[in-house]
Formats: C-alpha cells, structure tokens, sequence
C-alpha cells in the first residue's frame, strides 16, 4: 500500500475528509455521542492546523484518492533539550487499512516534519489497552516508562 500512499499537510479544502478521520479518531477513545467534543474544540483544533502562525500540523495519508489516515504533531520547547520537540499527539488510520504500512508512514513523516523544524525529538503517548498500535509503537521507537496524569483545571 506505501507505493500508492501519499501522505501531505492538510488545507483549507480537507475539511471535510480530516472530519471524518477526526471523528473516527475520537470515537476510537470513546469520544462521540453523548461524551464527543463540543463543536467549538473540533472548529478551533481545525483552525489551528490551518494557521500560519501555530506550532500545530495535521498529515493525512491518502490512498486511491481517499483519506485513510491522520496525524497530528505539536512543535514546543522542552526544558530538558536546546532544540525543540515535536509531540505526536494523534495517530488514527482507517479501520480497513490498519496493518498496512498508514501508521508507519505517518509516523516517519512526522519525524521528517520534526526534523524540518529542528527538533531532535518525536514522543506521544497511547492507552495501555492499544495494543495493536502499541506492537507497531515498540518497533518504531523506545518505550521510555513514564505514567501520564492529568489534571483537568476548573473553567476551561
């Protein structure tokens, strides 16, 4: 399938095909229905990705003419590096097309965007039950054994 698959920034006219995958991303996580993300958070991530001016970029992968996968990557500083890092912060790929090479592909070309920006490092996170990504994960980079918390904040 790599042969066939290309994979590019998203622009003004992806709209509606990145809605879709970000919909399904969502849904993966058990986002949608009555727990999806209010509308204005899908508007404002999409005008993010769009914008000059954010540190902020979506990738689609295409296949025959449809998108089939997304990926999403925040560009920050870090207080443990001099250079920049890139968090991957989404990968999703089409139900249909998952063990054929999209996540792979996403994953080096946010590596490739990240080196474009001078970072010297890609990291993301994934739920401990993802274990289909998480095969693909252990091949492609380093499990470095960390816990996540968050901490929801009142008012936002």
């Amino acid at each position: 399938m790599q042969e066939s698959m290309a994979i590019r920034a998203v622009s003004e006219d992806d709209y509606e095909d990145w809605r879709v995958l970000w919909d399904g991303y969502n849904a993966f996580y058990g986002r949608s229905g009555a727990t999806a993300l209010p509308e204005e958070i899908s508007r404002q991530t999409w005008a993010r990705f769009i914008a000059d001016n954010e540190p902020m970029h979506a990738l689609v992968a295409e296949h025959q003419g449809r998108s089939v996968g997304l990926a999403h990557a925040v560009i920050h500083r870090s207080t443990t590096r001099l250079a920049d890092v890139c968090y991957l912060q989404d990968v999703f790929t089409q139900p249909e097309v998952r063990g054929q090479g999209v996540a792979r592909a996403l994953i080096a070309a946010v590596s490739r965007l990240a080196i474009e920006h001078g970072c010297c490092r890609v990291y993301w996170q994934t739920h401990e039950s993802n274990q289909t990504a998480r095969v693909l994960y252990d091949q492609v980079a380093e499990h470095k054994g960390f816990i996540v918390y968050g901490l929801e904040l009142p008012g936002k």
